[in-house]
């Protein structure tokens, strides 16, 4: 990743992330096509990751400014998130087989 694209993830600024890099002594390599050595590619290898894990809570997280026009979409895709790829397999496989109106009736819900 670039450091413009981890400041985008993380929500630090890019000049927050170039120092992290310099003293935390972060591998990086010259990105192809752009000369001058300003351009690098950060490597994300466990001592990068579990440094940005330390200080994720420094960070806000984007969606505080976003408008949540559905709170039931929020909740649908918050828990689809947290699913295992196991369950988002079998809950795909439930869906493709009986869909949505036999999800609901499932559940009891019918109208």
């Amino acid at each position: 990743m670039t450091p413009e694209e981890l400041a985008q993830e993380t929500g630090y600024s890019r000049q927050t992330i170039n120092k992290w890099i310099k003293r935390e002594g972060w591998t990086t390599v010259a990105k192809p096509g752009v000369q001058g050595g300003k351009a690098r590619l950060v490597h994300i290898d466990q001592q990068v990751t579990e440094f940005l894990k330390s200080v994720r809570h420094a960070a806000e997280p984007r969606s505080h400014y976003t408008v949540r026009k559905d709170q039931l979409t929020q909740i649908l895709l918050s828990s689809l998130q947290q699913m295992s790829p196991d369950e988002k397999a079998q809950l795909t496989s439930l869906l493709l087989r009986e869909g949505i109106s036999g999800i609901l009736g499932r559940l009891g819900i019918t109208s």
